[in-house]
This record gives C-alpha cells, sequence and structure tokens, in this order.
C-alpha cells in the first residue's frame, strides 16, 4: 500500500498489534517511534502519521491533516455480476483507476449462485475497495450497488450522463472514436460474462445506450473495464 487509510473514528484509538496495518507500519516501513508515514482518512484529506510510542497492545498514532484529493472520475460502471474473484478485481482495480460508482448488476447470463458469495453478504467488497485506493495513494472510495436488476440500475441513472455500452457483436464503432465533452460524466455497461442478452440490448437502447467495442479481441470482463475506463479518461481529459 502506498498510503495507509482509516476511517475517521479509527484515528481516536491505538492501532491494534492484531491490525495488517500496524504489521505493514512496523515490517514494512520499518518505523520506529519518531517516524512519519502517509495517511489518509477515506473520503477525505491525506497526510502524515507520526508514530509516537509501541506498547504491548497497539501503535500510538498522532496525525497531521492536509487537503483532499481530487474528486473521482465522473464515471458509472454498470456490469453484469460476474464471479466472485472477477468481482474482486474490478473492486480493487476501479478504485485504483478512481471510478466514481460501480453497480453490479443482475442480468439473463448471471449465475444466480455469484450473488451469495462471502464477497457481498460481508463487508469484503469494502476493503478491496480501500485496498485500491491506497495502492493509488489516494483516499476516495467509489461508490457501490450491487444485486439490483439491470433496469433499476438504469432507471437510477442521472439524466446527464453520457450512456455507452460495450458489446462484441453489435457495436457499430470503437468506444475510442466516440465524441465526449471534457469532464462529461458516463455511464458505462458492461454485460455478464456470457454477454448481453438480446432483450437486455433492446433495453439499453431504449434508455440511450450507444453500442461500442474495443476491438477484435475479445477480453475479460476485469481487462475490458480496465481498458475501457482507462480510454474513458483520455476521451474525458482526465489523463
Amino acid at each position: 500500500m502506498n498510503i495507509i487509510l482509516f476511517y475517521p473514528p479509527e484515528v481516536e484509538l491505538p492501532l491494534s498489534h492484531r491490525d495488517p496495518r500496524a504489521r505493514h507500519i512496523l515490517e514494512v516501513l520499518r518505523r520506529t517511534p519518531g517516524g512519519v508515514f502517509d495517511v489518509g482518512l477515506i473520503n477525505g484529506p491525506r497526510g502524515q502519521a507520526t508514530l509516537r510510542a509501541v506498547t504491548d497492545e497497539a501503535l500510538v498514532l498522532s496525525y497531521a491533516w492536509g487537503t483532499p484529493p481530487p474528486p473521482l472520475a465522473p464515471i458509472r460502471l454498470i456490469i453484469g455480476l460476474p464471479r466472485p474473484q472477477t468481482a474482486r478485481d474490478i473492486l480493487r482495480e476501479g478504485a485504483a483507476l478512481g471510478i466514481g460508482a460501480l453497480d453490479f448488476v443482475l442480468t439473463e447470463r448471471t449465475e444466480p449462485g455469484y450473488a451469495q458469495s462471502s464477497l457481498w453478504l460481508s463487508r469484503e467488497w469494502e476493503s478491496l475497495l480501500v485496498a485500491g485506493a491506497a495502492q493509488a495513494f489516494c483516499t476516495r472510495i467509489p461508490t457501490v450497488q450491487h444485486g439490483r436488476s439491470l433496469g433499476e440500475a438504469i432507471a437510477a441513472l442521472p439524466g446527464d450522463h453520457a450512456r455507452i455500452a460495450l458489446d462484441n457483436y453489435e457495436s457499430p464503432g470503437a468506444l475510442s472514436s466516440l465524441a465526449l465533452a471534457d469532464r462529461s460524466a458516463v455511464a458505462l455497461a458492461l454485460g455478464a460474462e456470457r454477454g448481453w442478452a438480446p432483450a437486455e440490448r433492446d433495453l439499453l437502447r431504449a434508455h440511450g445506450f450507444v453500442f461500442a467495442h474495443l476491438g477484435e479481441r475479445v477480453l475479460r470482463t476485469e481487462t475490458a473495464c480496465i481498458a475501457a475506463v482507462t480510454l474513458l479518461k483520455a476521451r474525458l481529459g482526465l489523463l
């Protein structure tokens, strides 16, 4: 991790030796009392912490806070719920790339059991967002929805979002060729690992989505997300 992140209530308490962040401070950063390292409040400012003391039970830290990092990219991914390991990769890398929101939706070709994974039934998904943000030296994490239908996700979209759906089969052109205004908000929809069903393509078109592709190669879902977000950030003037 390139920055150690805390939720606001955590900075009021000593950091237990059982916490992986404590081990990182002592064993990876090799800080001793008086040592300084980078920290951040989740969705808040970055700053520096000083290791004041190491007791038998915990690390005692003090903090000096700076300013918050820039806002997240105005990009919302709507993704057909993939297998849990793929979703883990998307959560972590999506947070590292600075996506504003992730919406994992149920589609016709989603395996029903994926929604019952411990990834979603516990708070594991949130820890992956924090890990991705820490990798990127940022405090901001995307908002996440999971388990609603594609129709519900589309209905919840703000009206000012440009709407794009990735599809290898019925797309008239490449994502890289679409014209987008600098820093406009974008909703990007990707099907489940087996793609969109015909009725879902009709639904997307009916709600203003333009279809695009990432080239002739068929990519894994997590690879397509990274490639598409990078292209969008470039088109939006965010790189």
